[in-house]
């Protein structure tokens, strides 16, 4: 009780959520009498990071921040508006096909939506297209990002779980691939009720000169995915060699990333890295210390006594998640909820953990564009200029197509026909 009372509190007072993770960790020890336990805390600490899938992280921070600094994020949005026809609203089309493959490399909602922001909505405000509709199918792609690979939200879970990242990425391809084709129905539907102006086809030549100039920046992404997809590396290693090929076709054949530019993209990617790893960190210690208070075993009991149902299970998991992702940050969410959850799911209800994984990272991708806390939603706003309110609730068809792909994922998850 004292440490549910110290954990709301310190949440309420804006203490950041990392120290809020190692002060309730303490408030358990105090609540408990176990100070034996303080003896290991400095151990348990640094081995919540002493995880190989974790090195993927900084590696695919450190790959976003060299593709915009080297031009391949402009050349990507430049391919797609060659290779779709000419549609009604078609730079909506544009935007979305760029967000997938810029998903592909980022991984971040937020570093994507800030890529995007810069990118594509002045292009589509030119085009005659509303800033507030260009703002909002920007923000809307960024929710591709935490589910096609690489997510750090997948890489997070995968560290907690001692799961293969790889197992997790293939398992985020086809619901990233159905968000994006339930998304392209919400924007052909805005399209005609907006009356969006088509895209005047290009000329074949050049067409042709935009593909093939946006070819070397294609494989950053290529080599990031196919590698690991295709078993040719592991995520940390595709991470390293696509963050290689980004320095080379930034320098060597775009020559818009300097030399002198790579220390700063360093030191940003670390910055970022770091803050995530010391919460991993810290969450990691307060999943051991809620394991040795017997939490996950009295929450299966409870969950048991509600339930027999996997479907049912999920549901109610899914309502929690939901309510959750829309005050805290999906990594933060996801690393408070896993080391309790997922034993009582593969142990009590037999669900797989990859499944369980899969649904808990689409649910919490709504959290980003959710007020009172989401980031994509601010950054869309402020780099778009809009109202964060009136910008989520312009989301809302989106949301619902997150919704449906989720319940789609809930389902087979269950299998409730099983047996």
């Amino acid at each position: 009780m004292i440490a549910a009372v110290a954990f709301v509190a310190l949440i309420a007072l804006g203490v950041p959520i990392a120290w809020v993770l190692v002060l309730t960790s303490l408030a358990l020890i105090a609540q408990g009498g176990d100070w034996i336990l303080l003896e290991s805390l400095p151990q348990q600490l640094f081995g919540g990071i002493e995880t190989y899938a974790l090195l993927a992280l900084p590696l695919f921070t450190l790959l976003g921040e060299l593709m915009g600094a080297g031009g391949i994020g402009r050349r990507l949005l430049a391919l797609a508006g060659a290779l779709l026809p000419p549609l009604k609203g078609g730079l909506a089309y544009v935007n979305l096909l760029a967000n997938v493959l810029m998903a592909s490399v980022l991984g971040s909602t937020t570093a994507q939506i800030t890529v995007m922001s810069r990118l594509a909505v002045p292009e589509m405000e030119r085009a005659g297209h509303p800033r507030e509709l260009s703002a909002t199918i920007t923000a809307a792609g960024g929710l591709l990002a935490p589910i096609l690979p690489p997510s750090m939200n997948l890489i997070v879970f995968a560290a907690i779980a001692q799961l293969p990242v790889a197992e997790l990425f293939v398992a985020g391809v086809v619901p990233g691939l159905v968000m994006a084709g339930l998304f392209v129905v919400v924007i052909a539907r805005l399209a005609r009720r907006h009356d969006l102006p088509p895209v005047a086809p290009a000329p074949m030549a050049e067409r042709g000169r935009v593909i093939i100039a946006a070819l070397p920046a294609l494989c950053v992404p290529l080599i990031a995915v196919g590698s690991i997809l295709t078993g040719l590396a592991t995520p940390t290693e595709a991470a390293a060699v696509s963050a290689c090929a980004a320095v080379l076709v930034g320098m060597g054949v775009y020559r818009e990333l300097r030399l002198r530019d790579i220390p700063g993209a360093l030191l940003r990617a670390a910055k970022g890295a770091g803050q995530v790893l010391f919460l991993v960190a810290c969450a990691q210690l307060l999943g051991w210390v809620l394991t040795y208070s017997n939490l996950p075993a009295m929450t299966a009991r409870l969950l048991q006594d509600l339930t027999q149902s996997p479907l049912v299970f999920l549901l109610l998991l899914n309502l929690m998640l939901l309510a959750l992702g829309m005050i805290m940050e999906p990594i933060p969410a996801i690393i408070l909820t896993a080391p309790v959850l997922l034993p009582v799911a593969t142990d009590v209800y037999g669900i797989d953990p990859v499944a369980f994984g899969i649904v808990t990272c689409v649910n919490l991708t709504l959290g980003l564009l959710t007020p009172p806390v989401g980031a994509g939603l601010y950054t869309a706003a402020l780099l778009t200029g809009t109202r964060p309110l009136g910008l989520a609730r312009r989301l809302i068809p989106f949301f619902l197509a997150v919704l449906v792909t989720l319940l789609g994922l809930t389902v087979a998850a269950a299998n409730p026909f099983a047996s």
